[in-house]
């Protein structure tokens, strides 16, 4: 492939060059690229807006990270934000840190998978930013969706004796990565080195490809059910269940034997001399749905596929516990991925 360097394009270039045949999608949209700003209408709905920062060495490697897969996981990450407040995402805007190493043809690469995540979502790219940088690839998009007045879903809403759902399987997305960066310190740095990958594709695609829950959304809609509060895992269960406790102000109970895990997982986990159940805890970037229902709403939730019954929400003064499979309660932490943690 030849390489272009982009100082032959320049900063205007290079943006018509990414965005120039962008169309937009959404009825939404009433002007995108061009602009000093896009013009959304969104006809009397609530506008909902989210931000996700990305840093080269911090979010992602990209010795083991395909430019194309990592402009497809920045835009679902910030898609996942909007569902997980009952909204629908609508518009980005994505903003760029480009050091020399990179070219014309890498930053395609990771356009190809942003406009492809944009294309299956049905979002909209309406503008952004590019700047040089001195420390690597740096990554900013911002997320605009909508959502009714009334169906907005908050972390606040839990209430005692609601039921603890969460989307899809936990720590999978984790196990992908610790596969990856043991590959990283085999590798010898020989082009003709082959990883150990056999078997472990789910793994690796939870982890380079992960896609947002839309589908729950559009099943907890169909069957009239709405969470009383909700937020996505991306710092492990553990971390964000215990965001819905604090600031719904109660306590919960999450059973060890109802966390769904891949069998793909539990191997890993294995393999690496991990507890799969602390992995399914505290393990990020799952970007699966966690939120509670009524009680009440019990036999409908069994209409919706692809949900699990782990737990139930308890009055604040009985705490925040693990039942083990053999009974004794453990105190949850929030031991998952802290990104301000002291090194």
């Amino acid at each position: 492939m030849s390489r272009t360097e982009i100082a032959t394009l320049g900063e205007f270039g290079l943006i018509e060059r990414l965005t120039g045949d962008i169309t937009p999608l959404r009825g939404s949209t009433v002007r995108g690229i061009g602009d000093d700003a896009a013009i959304l209408d969104y006809s009397g709905r609530r506008t909902l807006v989210t931000t996700d920062l990305l840093l080269e060495g911090i979010h992602f490697d990209l010795v083991y990270v395909p430019l194309k897969h990592l402009g497809y996981k920045a835009a679902v990450v910030n898609f996942s934000d909007i569902y997980a407040m009952n909204g629908r995402p609508e518009q980005i805007t994505v903003s760029l840190g480009i050091s020399k190493r990179f070219s014309v043809e890498d930053l395609e690469s990771f356009y190809s998978g942003l406009r492809l995540a944009c294309e299956i979502y049905g979002v909209d790219i309406v503008g952004g930013d590019t700047t040089s940088s001195l420390t690597g690839f740096t990554i900013s998009i911002t997320c605009v969706g909508s959502a009714d007045n009334n169906k907005i879903v908050y972390r606040n809403g839990a209430r005692d004796s609601d039921l603890l759902y969460v989307s899809g399987d936990l720590g999978a997305s984790y196990m992908g990565l610790q596969l990856l960066e043991r590959e990283k310190a085999a590798w010898d740095g020989s082009g003709d080195f082959q990883p150990d990958f056999a078997s472990k594709e789910y793994l690796l695609e939870r982890q380079l490809k992960p896609e947002a829950r839309k589908d729950v959304i559009k099943a907890l809609e169909e069957n009239a059910i709405l969470p009383t509060a909700m937020i996505d895992l991306s710092d492990g269960l553990s971390s964000d269940l215990l965001h819905i406790c604090k600031q719904s102000k109660v306590g919960c109970q999450v059973y060890e034997e109802r966390l769904p895990i891949d069998y793909q997982t539990a191997m890993m986990a294995e393999t690496f001399n991990m507890n799969v159940t602390t992995v399914a805890l505290n393990g990020g970037e799952d970007y699966e749905l966690l939120f509670t229902v009524p009680l009440t709403l019990h036999e409908q939730m069994n209409a919706v596929p692809g949900v699990h019954l782990i737990g139930h929400i308890t009055k604040p003064e009985q705490g925040c516990y693990l039942v083990t499979r053999d009974g004794q309660e453990m105190q949850l932490r929030a031991q998952g991925w802290n990104h301000l943690a002291e090194e």
